[in-house]
């Protein structure tokens, strides 16, 4: 732990180096001695001083590393030597720095405890006391991730994976031959270690992963035998963080970039402080120490204006050391600017002051500072509407040449991008912009022209529409006839025959005065009659006849069954396709427009007196769709499809009704893949019976007197789309 030591003092020296000396008289005290004497758990050390303290110095405590520094106003270092070792207990040893008339006593521990100053004459004693590790939150923290939980026994990797996570971060997945694996991970210099306690790993998966192209913070895994473990050395590049977790036999590492934000100290995903804690007393100390100090524990560079003055007493326990800055911000009114890892700190006004005098002089250098022209060859936009949107109008078609600029009060010029004296020239034979501004807005410029001037990626867009019928019909019936061919004699001189009335014939004569009579019966036809004939259907499909009838003909019984059953399918294919730019709408109809008659009144040109005129109607099969390419390689599509076709059947005075279906939807696709966006399913089912009242109630005989006729329908619509990026232009650099 020597060089820890070394290090620290080193650095506390650069950091009282880097602030302005200031005229101050020498020192009226020195440290003169120091003594150190263990006294069970408690350590305790005696600082004999050339004169008494007033008060006890001013200090605070670090937990990781563990150290303990005190600061002595006005005071120098008599000892003869910058630092010394100890091993008593749980301090190892001690550094001591003089900057100025000042002198900072640092005591490094093994672990964080807790101290307890005392004055006694000259002599200040100390006290070290182990913290309770139960009670305490400020305990050292440790880097093991897991402890082995089935001690003796050897465990395996299996695989190493690794897969870019969906907000970019790297994911390294280990499989593990068991969850008992112990697992030890932290940072080293700009790489992750993890190391895998009493675990081997095969052959095969000894080797560096190049990750390069996956595009996320890590740009190499390495994996090796480490001894009796296996170590894995992950590679990150920027500013990132780091995530671990296991479930069951895995363990998953997440590495995460970070965005740096300039409002932060310590730059993280995570909402709240998260610099290292540390515990302070401080006693009416300077401010302008204490941010020094603070800005050393976050490893920045701190620039502290002159202007920042006056004491501050702070008492704070395990507190973040960034948390701590910003305490001190809103008890003095101070406030800082970062630029990467260096900060300025000073008054809140003082810097809106500075920032608003050079904003004040850039707007006068704008304003004083000569143009320059300078022309931009397009190749993919129109230099027209490139000349308006610089100057803050929307795209025209207009053909010709064609000037932008005017005033910031004119229309649009709220969202101008050129300067307010800045104008652009367009040339659309050449297309060629001429603007003329000043230099730093042509380099903005220069950079927006190169983003928006780049060749559009094309999409071919391919819709398949298919329309699928599905028909059935059954029937199924009875049909009972009585055909009776005998003449009934009712008396009365009438007889029937088939059930049909024919009175009788004869003559009459007079001879001799005798009147005769005769009378003839009717002759009797042989035309049959259906006496029952139940029910009526009419039947296209089989039929089978039973008939029942007596030895002369005369009665017969006829039964009729009648069955049908027929099924109908269809399927109606249409596929239309369309290509198009990106981020362009494209449409493509086919079909055609159906006639129909508009009759309104007029002056008698026809018998109603009516004026008939013909109009049209499309009835077309359509895709309208507006494709977006999104940075996935995926296919965002706005889509509109309509089906429309005349329907013959159910025409109304020979004007047809026209039947549409259409599909409007969103839907982000593969490129190359396929997916229905929508369908229309309609189901039509009729059960019709005809039957003899109470007759064709009757339990199974009830089937001679009834007809039963089931029809079903279903019409089915499904709309396939497959878009496909056919065309990657290169960008114009």
């Amino acid at each position: 732990m020597k060089w820890i030591n070394y290090v620290m003092a080193a650095a506390l020296a650069c950091l009282a180096l880097s602030s302005p000396v200031r005229a101050e008289s020498l020192p009226t005290n020195a440290i003169e001695a120091v003594n150190v004497a263990q006294q069970g758990n408690e350590v305790a050390l005696r600082v004999d001083l050339k004169e008494p303290l007033a008060s006890p110095p001013p200090g605070f405590s670090v937990a990781n590393p563990a150290k303990i520094a005190l600061d002595f106003q006005s005071t120098a270092n008599a000892l003869g030597r910058n630092s010394q070792v100890f091993n008593q207990g749980d301090l190892r040893s001690m550094n001591v720095v003089q900057v100025g008339d000042r002198t900072r006593l640092v005591l490094n521990l093994v672990q964080n405890m807790n101290y307890k100053t005392r004055l006694d004459g000259k002599a200040l004693y100390i006290t070290l006391s182990p913290i309770d590790r139960l009670t305490d939150s400020s305990a050292q923290r440790s880097t093991r991730f897991a402890e082995e939980s089935l001690v003796g026994h050897r465990h395996a990797i299996s695989d190493v994976l690794f897969r870019r996570g969906k907000d970019g971060e790297g994911r390294i997945i280990v499989d593990l031959s068991d969850t008992g694996t112990g697992i030890d991970i932290r940072q080293q210099g700009p790489n992750l270690v993890v190391d895998f306690m009493k675990t081997s790993v095969p052959d095969r998966l000894r080797r560096k992963l190049d990750v390069t192209d996956f595009a996320t913070p890590v740009t190499s895994v390495e994996t090796k035998a480490f001894g009796d473990s296996v170590r894995m050395i992950i590679t990150p590049k920027g500013l990132w963080e780091h995530n671990a977790y296991q479930s069951d036999n895995q363990f998953i590492v997440e590495v995460k970039q970070v965005v740096e934000d300039p409002n932060k100290l310590v730059q993280g995903s995570k909402v709240g402080y998260q610099g290292p804690r540390v515990s302070i007393n401080y006693q009416n100390g300077d401010v302008r120490a204490l941010l020094r100090l603070m800005a050393e524990e976050l490893n920045l560079n701190a620039v502290i204006s002159e202007t920042v003055t006056g004491t501050t007493t702070l008492v704070l326990k395990d507190v973040p050391a960034d948390q701590v800055i910003d305490i001190i911000f809103q008890q003095k009114g101070l406030d800082m600017r970062k630029k990467g890892n260096i900060i300025m700190i000073a008054p809140r006004d003082e810097i809106a002051t500075r920032e608003k005098l050079d904003f004040e002089s850039k707007q006068q250098i704008s304003e004083l500072e000569p143009l320059k022209l300078e022309q931009f060859q397009l190749n993919y936009q129109k230099s027209i509407d490139v000349a308006r949107l610089l100057a803050g109008l929307p795209p025209t078609g207009a053909a010709g040449g064609a000037a932008a600029g005017g005033a910031p009060g004119t229309p649009g010029a709220a969202q101008r991008i050129l300067s307010k004296r800045g104008s652009a020239v367009a040339d659309p034979q050449s297309n060629i912009i001429f603007i003329n501004d000043i230099p730093s807005k042509l380099e903005e410029i220069r950079s927006f022209i190169k983003a928006i001037d780049v060749g559009a990626r094309q999409v071919l867009i391919e819709a398949r529409v298919v329309e699928a019928t599905d028909s059935f019909n059954r029937s199924l019936g009875a049909k009972l006839g009585l055909i009776n061919s005998k003449a009934i004699n009712l008396g009365g001189g009438v007889n029937m025959v088939g059930g049909a009335y024919a009175p009788a014939t004869g003559t009459t004569t007079i001879a001799n005065g005798v009147v005769t009579s005769t009378v003839t019966p009717a002759v009797l036809t042989q035309t049959p009659m259906a006496g029952v004939n139940l029910p009526s259907y009419t039947s296209t499909g089989g039929t089978m006849d039973f008939s029942l009838f007596n030895s002369a003909l005369t009665r017969i019984l006829n039964v009729e069954i009648a069955a049908l059953e027929s099924d109908g399918l269809g399927k109606v294919i249409s596929s239309p396709r369309v290509i198009t730019a990106n981020n362009v709408k494209a449409k493509i109809e086919d079909g055609t427009e159906v006639p129909y008659t508009v009759c309104m009144a007029g002056v008698g040109t026809t018998a109603a007196g009516q004026v008939c005129t013909v109009s049209f109607k499309s009835a077309k099969l359509s895709l309208e769709a507006t494709p977006q390419i999104t940075p996935e390689g995926t296919v965002r599509m706005a889509l509109v499809v309509k089906k429309e076709e005349p329907d013959w059947t159910k025409a109304i005075q020979g004007n047809p009704p026209i039947k549409s279906s259409i599909v409007e939807t969103n839907v982000v696709v593969e490129n190359g893949g396929t997916v229905v966006i929508g369908g229309v399913f309609i189901t039509n089912n009729q059960d019709i019976i005809e039957k003899v009242p109470l007759l064709g109630d009757i339990p199974f005989l009830g089937w001679l007197f009834k007809y039963k006729n089931d029809t079903g329908a279903r019409r089915e619509l499904l709309v396939f789309i497959t878009p496909r990026v056919i065309s990657d232009k290169m960008r114009f650099d």
